[in-house]
Parts: structure tokens; sequence; C-alpha cells
């Protein structure tokens, strides 16, 4: 595959630290030179970005498992797209690829952790959707860090979301019940009829009380929770923990546009009485590890044992709009935006 690149490429930098949910003006949009490639670069075009909520904590000013984007830099996100021209010799014109490029429409790739390549005719939606990052979130923090065992019950938050969709699913999958918290009737009802959770917590519900909530749905208490979210669902799902119960911490969508410190949860004490155990994952941990982790998310999805949902978003400039979605609950699954049509 070959194209004629054009002389600029679209790109969003980041212009100011947001305040709460982010704006178009914390953005500066341009039309930048395209970029020339130095030793061990390949140029790719972008077809999809993942919007998840990392991103956001990347906007911040801080320390993380990777650097804050800076004032002036393109903003940091997965990226799918083909090789349209390289100086990397792990990589030809025409390759597939699985990078961090960010939200431009060209960028650049390296032999990294970061970057991998795909297998022509791969569905790519679904790569972002199941069989990448997100996909690898849900497996290895539901099974290596939650450890669930079967007849145990498992609690997901922001069970409609791309990772809590497919962390409930894995977990009946091992035998566990499996309830959802998740925003709106329509979430609610898809986690249960489509998904097969066994129950599903309306936390938007006018005047739920979600610690009662929590003792009629997971009468046995709850042995593993997974968290999405932080925040007072966190305290509550601690408040429910079953004796030796585990708490995987995978984001916290809650408190990423607050401003300063969170609080930490009231009821962490619990984890003494219960012997239970809170511990926090990134997927880069795994990375020797994720053909086990695809194989097996291939072969679940394969048996029809795997359902998921894509909101697309089109057009480059609509990623900060596409990436509120995560934080108002607009979306139902795997938010990406399309850059461009796939060739």
């Amino acid at each position: 595959m070959t194209e004629e690149l054009p002389a600029t490429t679209r790109q969003i930098l980041l212009a100011r630290r947001p305040e709460g949910l982010v704006s178009r003006d914390d953005f500066t949009f341009v039309d930048a030179p395209m970029p020339e490639l130095a030793d061990g670069e390949a140029l790719v075009r972008s077809h999809y970005l993942s919007m998840d909520a990392t991103c956001r904590t990347w906007l911040n000013r801080g320390e993380g498992y990777l650097p804050a984007v800076e004032i002036g830099e393109v903003v940091r996100a997965s990226t799918i797209g083909y090789v349209v021209a390289t100086n990397c010799d792990a990589y030809e014109v025409g390759d597939l690829v699985y990078t961090l490029t960010g939200w431009t429409e060209y960028g650049i790739c390296r032999d990294d952790l970061f970057t991998t390549k795909i297998a022509p005719g791969t569905d790519l939606k679904a790569m972002m959707s199941v069989f990448g990052a997100t996909g690898a979130a849900a497996y290895f923090g539901l099974l290596d860090i939650g450890r669930p065992q079967e007849g145990e019950t498992v609690l997901v938050s922001a069970a409609a979301g791309a990772t809590g969709s497919l962390v409930g699913q894995i977990a009946k999958i091992k035998g566990c019940r499996v309830v959802g918290i998740a925003g709106g009737p329509e979430k609610c009802a898809w986690v249960v009829d489509e998904l097969g959770f066994d129950a599903c917590i309306d936390h938007r519900a006018p005047g739920l009380d979600l610690v009662a909530a929590l003792k009629e749905h997971c009468p046995k208490r709850v042995d593993v929770y997974f968290d999405n979210v932080g925040g007072p669902i966190l305290d509550a799902a601690l408040g429910a923990l079953a004796m030796h119960g585990r708490v995987v911490l995978c984001g916290a969508i809650s408190v990423y546009n607050d401003q300063g410190r969170p609080p930490g949860p009231a009821n962490y004490l619990n984890l003494i009485a219960r012997r239970g155990r809170m511990e926090g994952f990134i997927t880069l941990d795994y990375w020797d590890r994720f053909d086990e982790c695809f194989d097996q998310l291939r072969a679940w999805a394969e048996d029809g044992r795997l359902r998921w949902r894509e909101h697309v978003v089109q057009g480059l400039d609509n990623a900060p709009d596409a990436l509120n979605m995560l934080f108002t609950g607009e979306n139902i699954g795997k938010v990406i935006v399309e850059v461009a049509p796939e060739p």
C-alpha cells in the first residue's frame, strides 16, 4: 500500500491544563508540517483513536506510569493505523500497527513496547474494544489481581463501559455471580439482558441507597470488586467486602476531573477487619503474556461468550467531546474516534 502524503498533518495539542471536563479551549487545533523520519522511526496514518479514561490523567500535571503531556505536545492516546513511510527495519509500508501516536492524523512510531504489529484482516474496532489494552485490563485485572473463584460474588463498577462489560462476562465464564453498577436503565438492561450479568444497580436512580442495594444484590457480600470509578462507589464496595475479599483498582473516573488530591475511602479499615486486599495494576506489567490473553479472549469471542459494543465518533477534531463521554456517561461500550476511513 502506498499513498501520496500531504504536506501537513492535523494535530490536537494541549494548550492548558483542563479543569474538570475538557473543553475545546484546552487544546490547539493545528495543521503541522509532516514529521521527518529519523533512524528507527516509521510514519503511521491514524485510522482509529482509543478513548480511555487514563488519557484524561495524562493532561494533569503530576507523575504517573507515563509522564504528563506537556503544554504544546500532541495529546497522547492509543492509535491504530497503517505505516505509510518507514526508516525502521521492524516495519514495512502497509503494516498495520497498534501504537501511541495520539491525537494526530499522522504520527511517529518506533520498534518499542508501545507498538504492536496487527495481522492483516483484523477487525480494527474489535481490536480497540477487546483485543487490545481494554481487553488486557479486564483479563489481567480480574484473573491475576482479583482471582475469582467459582461461586464467588464479583461486583463491577462502570459495568457498561468498555472494560467493565468484559470483566463481568469473564467473571461469568469463571462461574461467579456478577453484579454490575452502571448509570441509567438502558445500560443496566444491556449488561443484564445481553451480557448475562446477574443484576445491575443503577447508581443514577433517584433516591438510591447504594449500601442497601449492595446488601440486596450481594447477600453473601462481595468477594471481588473491580473498581473503575473510585469515589463513593469504592467506599460502599469496601463496606460490603466479604472475608478475604479482593479489590482491583483499575481506574477512578469519578475523580479524574477533580482539582487537588481526592479524599481516601472512609471504609478502608474494613480491609483489616475482613482481611482484604486492595491492589492496583497497569497492563504494561503483563506485556510478555499478551499472546496468552488475546488468544483466550478470541476463543471466548468465537464461542459466543464475549460480546461488546463500540460508540464511534467521527472526526479527529471531535476527540475532546469523545473523551468527555467517558465521564458524562453518554456512551455504552468502547468510545472510538474514527480519524480516517479504513482503506
